[in-house]
């Protein structure tokens, strides 16, 4: 018996200090592909058009560095305090694991708060698929429901099989860009760039850095979890909504005791449900990244970045280091993965005051240490930040808190900025930048074949260069929706932010994190933007417009135009989003690319989507850009062939060549 006893208490002791192991030390667990499970490894190839040094998005080349290292007075202008971002392949290697990798804690909001895994989504089904696809790799991760539910009306069962459009690279234990962290005793799943912005290759398993994951269904995902109402802002469940379904007892509590003591809250299960039918309307492979309170998600956009500034459907990345590729990048983080950090802007944005914001975010939250309850009388922002380890900002993500701030600008849009502890400020945005204008698409041919190239000379005469200028096909200008004609309420998702809006000002780029109060600031530069430009962006005065879209990588970046609307299958009869990717059929990027440029097969496009009621709620048409390249405009079957086979093998090192042959 008292050997028992021994080897009893040893087992114990060694679970004990194990749990605890994991406790204290958070293991991790991404998916970072070498350069053979990789199509398009960036350090594979030469880099000389991005190595050198970014300026506040001036590009400095090596040459051009050597003869301005120091001014006359010996002062090193290539220094980060002057705002000098050396690049070259370390600091582009960098980028890359961290667009892998990094989470910038998001996984603490994304599990804790917004519950993806506490859903009929468990992580133990999620493990199992990676598991079972992880042979050959998959671009489409199906998952099996854990229990029964009603979501947004409709009902899903235990066993069912979702298609999620995770990817899961040959041999990965990993949904790619979806890293998993043992957190607080808990398994947590995050989210990093990889998720959206890199994709697996149907045919070979491996990875196709920076194209877009394009049957991504973040929407569904999100309506599964338990606490969808985290993402209430990216939908149409506006403040009238909202009121609506607070009890009229609640009120009249908060009214008689103050809102010191009480703050009146929605009914969660109604507010769930609401927003739940929102995020089930986003169409496979779109995403909303703005807290407009419309339900328009814009289709996911590729990372094949270098030439196409501004950045953003509107163009409205468009200051800031790497020509506002930094600010986009801050964008993604800063917002889209933590929606707590808006809590000092919510009165102004979505006309719900602070308190009620953060008891909204949290009063659902699966877990209790972060879920807000009435009876322990206590603010919603007291509870917020005994939790929260951010000290200047609301939000659990890794951010400090700008010049600017609670206000935004053109460079924090949305009013924080993400950074790690130990770092400078913006290194690690910085370097994911400097990746992404590093990658290229797959390409085995270094120039045009003849159809090509003659498709190349039918882009020059059917007008398409007057704004697919340059070697990244665009002219990096803001277009008009009144000449766009798109479906337009995208066009004017920053109208609201000018109550907000204040000068660009930062720290100097060799700042500390943590800041320290003393640090010394500086104002971005914004002497390039043009003010019709920037009215276009925010709406001002106008319908707002559109930024005239790169065309690097259309191959991998089926469907297209802004809503990602213009789709069609390998058979031309697969018309729609309706008859591709909500049947999980990918879309054909040659037929698609057809119906963008042909009237009658765009007209049968947009009628297919238009039978779609959920399209419709996330206004997804295929509409706009009418620039036709067909019999009626008087160009033949094998001009319009071959102006398709131009844009689908673009890319800048083709157009360098094509240029200097002319």
């Amino acid at each position: 018996m008292r050997h028992r006893f021994w080897i009893g208490l040893c087992i114990a002791v060694v679970v004990i200090a194990a749990y605890l192991g994991l406790y204290y030390w958070e293991p991790s667990y991404a998916v970072n592909p070498s350069g053979e499970g990789s199509l398009n490894h960036p350090i594979d190839h030469e880099m000389n058009d991005i190595y050198g040094y970014d300026i506040w998005g001036l590009s400095v080349s090596v040459n051009e560095a050597n003869e301005i290292k120091r001014d006359r007075e010996g002062e090193d202008m290539l220094s980060l305090h002057n705002g000098a971002v050396m690049v070259d392949e370390s600091f582009v290697q960098e980028g890359r694991d961290l667009f892998f990798e990094e989470t910038f804690n998001n996984e603490e909001f994304i599990t804790d708060v917004l519950g993806i895994l506490d859903g009929p989504l468990s992580v133990i089904n999620i493990g199992k698929a990676v598991l079972k696809a992880r042979g050959e790799g998959t671009d489409n991760l199906k998952v099996e429901l854990a229990e029964d539910a009603i979501i947004g009306g409709q009902e899903f069962k235990k066993g069912q099989m979702i298609e999620t459009g995770l990817d899961v690279p040959k041999g990965a234990f990993a949904p790619l860009g979806m890293p998993m962290k043992f957190s607080g005793g808990r398994l947590k799943a995050g989210i990093s760039c990889a998720a959206c912005h890199a994709t697996v290759d149907r045919e070979t398993g491996k990875i196709i850095e920076g194209a877009p994951n394009a049957n991504f269904d973040a929407g569904l995902l999100m309506a599964l979890a338990t606490n969808s109402t985290a993402y209430f802002t990216n939908t149409d469940v506006d403040s009238k909504k909202i009121k609506s379904f607070i009890h009229e007892q609640d009120w009249m509590k908060e009214k008689e005791v103050g809102k010191e003591n009480f703050i009146a809250l929605p009914d969660p299960e109604k507010l769930e449900e609401a927003v739940d039918r929102a995020l089930l309307d986003w169409p496979r492979g779109n995403f909303d990244s703005t807290m407009d309170l419309e339900n328009n998600p814009a289709q996911i956009p590729d990372s094949f970045t270098l030439g196409d500034h501004p950045y953003g459907w509107n163009g409205f990345a468009s200051i800031g280091p790497f020509k506002g590729l930094t600010a986009l990048n801050n964008n993604v983080h800063a917002q889209n993965s933590d929606l707590l950090a808006q809590a000092d802007q919510s009165d102004e944005l979505f006309d719900i005051d602070k308190e009620r914001y953060i008891g909204i975010m949290l009063q659902n939250a699966p877990h209790d240490h972060y879920r807000y309850d009435h009876s322990l009388e206590e603010l919603p922002s007291e509870l917020l930040a005994r939790v929260d380890h951010n000290e200047t900002v609301f939000g659990f993500n890794d951010m400090i808190r700008p010049p600017t701030y609670p206000n935004i600008s053109l460079f924090t849009p949305n009013g924080t900025v993400i950074g790690s502890e130990g770092h400078t400020v913006l290194e690690e945005l910085n370097a994911i930048s400097a990746y992404q204008n590093a990658l290229k698409p797959p390409s085995e041919i270094a120039t045009y074949t003849v159809v090509e190239a003659r498709g190349r000379d039918v882009f020059d005469r059917a007008g398409c260069i007057s704004c697919h200028a340059g070697t990244a096909r665009t002219n990096n200008r803001i277009i008009p929706n009144t000449e766009i004609k798109a479906e337009p309420s995208r066009a004017k998702a920053f109208e609201d932010s000018i109550k907000l809006l204040e000068e660009p000002w930062f720290y100097t780029l060799d700042t500390p994190i943590p800041v320290p109060e003393d640090a010394e600031k500086v104002k971005i530069p914004t002497g390039h933007l043009e003010q019709d430009q920037l009215e276009l962006t925010l709406a001002l005065g106008n319908e707002g417009g559109y930024k005239v879209k790169g065309l690097v990588g259309l191959k991998h970046s089926a469907p297209y135009l802004h809503d990602g609307g213009v789709a069609v299958g390998e058979k031309l009869s697969q018309l729609g989003l309706t008859g591709t990717l909500d049947k999980g059929i990918m879309p054909d990027s040659y037929n698609s690319l057809k119906a963008l440029i042909d009237r009658k097969l765009r007209e049968k496009v947009i009628k297919a989507n238009k039978t779609s009621t959920s399209l419709q709620g996330a206004h997804v048409t295929g509409e706009g850009h009418e620039h036709w390249v067909d019999d009626q405009s008087g160009f033949s079957k094998e001009e319009q062939d071959a102006l398709i086979q131009y844009l689908l093998s673009i890319d800048l090192e083709k157009e360098k060549r094509a240029e200097k042959e002319k």
